[in-house]
């Protein structure tokens, strides 16, 4: 009952997922986003008159806001906890550390909205995310927290050539700062970038420090494409996060659309 009590006060979700739409930034490296529809009304018609339509979606299991899964990276054949790729992969899906091994997380958010520090709209391209960028907040993440990073960069969602930084790169968290997390045993770190981490200009993807110290080192999942506008608006620096990415077998990562409670 106090759960509905608190329903009751008054608790707005927000909607920390970008839409799936065909034309959406997509990861050069990862198969984009197609919808079509495989019936339409009128195709088929029942005796009654009724009529149902339906589509077909095919998508990457990193396109728009994802879920990272620990087997999603592994160095010199290992992943998380010292499971080879050999031993871990098993007739095409993995059979450890694939997404379908994540909880749902009800956790409590802490949001670093680092262009408010910094007295910006949203970071320039290719800026680094620092720690000292993450310590000049006044809330600190604790064990078992999920932190998202917001750069502002999901201002440029409707722009997806400047989404993805063509040349200039895409701003994130440098690999101090994603140690400063992880030595805080937080339970999962989101942005609002299509890496997460820090792009630095010509860079590309071809390096990922970040995914590598987070995921494969700490076992520490990552959200990638996030929306965070709406709860940077509303001023929210902690909140109730949910969320759990799709229950697909042996996967490298899934679609999430992890929610925002808080107090309306």
């Amino acid at each position: 009952m106090k759960l509905l009590d608190l329903l009751d006060d008054g608790i707005e979700a927000i909607d920390l997922a970008q839409p799936l739409e065909t034309g959406m930034p997509v990861s050069p490296t990862h198969p984009g986003f197609q919808f079509a529809l495989r019936q339409r009304h009128g195709d088929v018609e029942r005796p009654d008159g009724m009529t149902g339509s339906h589509e077909m979606l095919v998508l990457g299991g990193h396109v728009g806001t994802h879920m990272d899964a620990l087997c999603h990276v592994a160095v010199d054949g290992r992943m998380y906890g010292g499971v080879t790729v050999a031993d871990a992969l098993d007739d095409g899906r993995y059979s450890s550390h694939g997404i379908d091994q994540v909880p749902p997380l009800v956790r409590r958010g802490v949001l670093f909205d680092v262009p408010a520090v910094r007295g910006l709209d949203r970071l320039p391209p290719g800026e680094p995310v620092s720690v000292e960028d993450l310590r000049a907040d006044e809330i600190l993440p604790k064990r078992g927290d999920v932190v998202l990073v917001r750069t502002g960069w999901a201002r440029l969602w409707d722009d997806p050539p400047a989404y993805l930084g063509d040349e200039r790169g895409v701003p994130g968290l440098d690999v101090e700062a994603a140690d400063w997390l992880a030595e805080r045993g937080v339970a999962a770190v989101g942005a609002d970038t299509i890496a997460l981490e820090h792009v630095p200009p010509g860079g590309g993807l071809t390096s990922l420090p970040v995914h590598r110290l987070l995921l494969a080192e700490h076992g520490i999942n990552l959200i990638e494409v996030m929306a965070l506008e709406t709860l940077a608006a509303r001023g929210a620096r902690e909140f109730l996060f949910v969320g759990a990415p799709l229950n697909i077998r042996g996967a490298t990562g899934a679609p999430i659309r992890p929610l925002a409670l808080i107090g309306s």
